[in-house]
């Protein structure tokens, strides 16, 4: 979906904060837990400050590098049923332009209460930590370092998040030169996530992102035996990856039981329901993304009144009160 491609709307019912629906995430208040993922939307002022009205108590944007990318050529994304497939090639304007994106946008989105994560991705350990230099004069309110995009350069041979070793020097990369906590994004694509939250938890991780999307993986135009995608492949998202992703925010909320480390749940929540699981399985907030691209921006305020719905039933005051409660 394109910045432009998103439809109007008007300021959300929960667009004050609600004590009981509000969460803290290393310290930042959020004032619900259903944030913007990476990757659907998020490069423009205008487009921030939309999302905030629609709902989203916290707003990550569109992963940024150093200089442009132009991204693929379309077409670049596909609703194939059960979810999106998409290889959009991390496209951007570069931080620059971002930084100023931002600046702009937290003026409009403090008085809502809603923190921005600023996402990057960079192609070295060492441009990772240039880049976070650059991006920390926007101010945002916590950094994704996005380390799992599935839609590689054919030179790169795999993600950083590939290997425990490897996510680790990133995260530490980033947090000598950040001025705020950091997230880090991971791949469900690996052997044992665990293994890979431990280690970034190790060097320095304030927040764990799961899960990026899956993949690649390919759909054909059958009467042309051709890719759909001009990439050929791409990454998977959307409701068929929810119970693998829930799976991997479980497996991390264990492995880092009784550290300081939160968790972003993140991977095919559509609905309340979705979003109870991951909160149930550990997660402090909630990602929200191809479901945009389905169900326009009323999803947050869906997905939130849902929530509310869920923990009067059960006479929850807070969402401190059953996070986690399935891994007890």
């Amino acid at each position: 979906m394109t910045e432009s491609s998103s439809q109007g709307t008007e300021p959300s019912a929960l667009s004050t904060e609600h004590s009981a629906l509000s969460t803290t995430l290393c310290g930042v208040l959020f004032r619900n837990p259903v944030v913007l993922a990476s990757g659907i939307l998020g490069l423009s002022e205008e487009v921030f400050v939309r999302l905030a009205q629609a709902g989203a108590g916290g707003i990550t944007t569109k992963s940024c590098s150093l200089q442009p990318r132009v991204g693929w050529h379309n077409p670049t994304i596909l609703n194939y049923g059960p979810g999106l497939i998409n290889a959009v090639g991390l496209s951007n304007p570069g931080v620059e332009v971002m930084v100023q994106e931002i600046r702009a946008a937290k003026r409009q989105l403090q008085p809502l209460g809603v923190p921005i994560i600023a996402s990057i991705f960079a192609n070295s350990i060492y441009d990772f930590g240039v880049l976070t230099r650059y991006i920390c004069e926007a101010e945002p309110d916590l950094i994704e370092i996005n380390i799992s995009c599935p839609n590689l350069d054919a030179e790169h041979e795999e993600m950083f998040s590939s290997n425990a070793y490897v996510s680790g020097q990133v995260t530490r990369s980033v947090k000598r030169n950040a001025r705020c906590p950091i997230v880090v994004k991971l791949s469900p694509n690996v052997d044992n996530i665990a293994i890979i939250a431990k280690e970034v938890a190790n060097a320095g991780a304030d927040v764990i992102c799961a899960v990026n999307s899956f993949g690649p993986g390919m759909v054909l135009d059958i009467e042309t035996a051709r890719p759909v995608l001009s990439n050929r492949t791409g990454g998977v998202s959307g409701p068929a990856i929810r119970p693998i992703a829930v799976r991997c925010v479980h497996d991390i909320c264990r492995a880092l039981r009784g550290s300081k480390v939160q968790v972003i749940g993140t991977g095919g929540v559509t609905t309340a329901r979705d979003a109870v699981e991951m909160i149930l399985v550990g997660a402090t907030c909630v990602g929200v993304g191809s479901a945009i691209y389905t169900r326009g921006l009323g999803v947050f305020d869906e997905i939130n009144a849902g929530i509310a719905e869920y923990m009067q039933r059960h006479s929850y005051q807070n969402i401190d009160e059953f996070r986690g409660r399935a891994l007890r």
